[in-house]
């Protein structure tokens, strides 16, 4: 076995070998990981969830995603626009969210201008980047994965012309990863989509 390549988990199924250091990754990627998300605010989730991840693991945002939940009112896209300096006060408060400024301020920031833009916009002009899976090639280990596509640098600069923050290529490929725009489970991991 090659470096990087899927690995047996605790049940004997083959899974990326990242998803196996605990078992919220487990669960991640067994049920979440690459599967298709949809529908504005559950994407705006996502993307917010991504920008705060930047500079962190992931595992750091997933054990406190109920937090982040909570204090951004399940991230409904209105509701956030409507948040006020108090709410931005209480934000940089919570011990339950990753108290970052900037990235406070860029998701709050980004529900306000989403907030302008028609149902369905978000979920439209995300999947529109998807990528011909048919001209992708399945990758055997992790280093046939990559951090940034031209997709994803497509995607991050539609996302900054109209107005987004803390969208750069980067974030733009793990919101595309993570929402199942592509699929990266290894070839032989037992996630991978058919």
């Amino acid at each position: 076995m090659s470096a990087g390549e899927a690995v047996a988990g605790p049940d004997g199924a083959l899974r990326c070998p990242w998803a196996l250091s605990t078992e919220d990754y487990v669960a991640y990627h067994d049920e979440e990981w690459g599967r298709p998300v949809h529908g504005d605010d559950a994407l705006y989730e996502r993307l917010s969830l991504e920008a705060f991840q930047s500079g962190l693991s992931w595992i750091t945002i997933l054990r406190r995603r109920t937090g982040f939940r909570r204090a951004f009112a399940g991230f409904a896209i209105a509701e956030v626009a409507a948040f006020t300096d108090a709410d931005r006060a209480r934000l940089l408060a919570d011990t339950g969210i990753i108290r970052n400024r900037a990235k406070i301020d860029a998701t709050l920031a980004n529900a306000r201008v989403l907030a302008e833009w028609a149902p369905g916009d978000l979920d439209e002009l995300i999947w529109a980047h998807a990528p011909d899976a048919s001209g992708r090639p399945v990758p055997k280990t992790l280093a046939d994965v990559p951090a940034v596509t031209p997709e994803s640098t497509a995607l991050s600069k539609a996302l900054k012309k109209r107005g987004l923050r803390f969208v750069g290529p980067t974030t733009a490929y793990a919101l595309m990863q993570a929402c199942g725009l592509v699929d990266d489970h290894l070839a032989t991991c037992a996630a991978r989509r058919t």
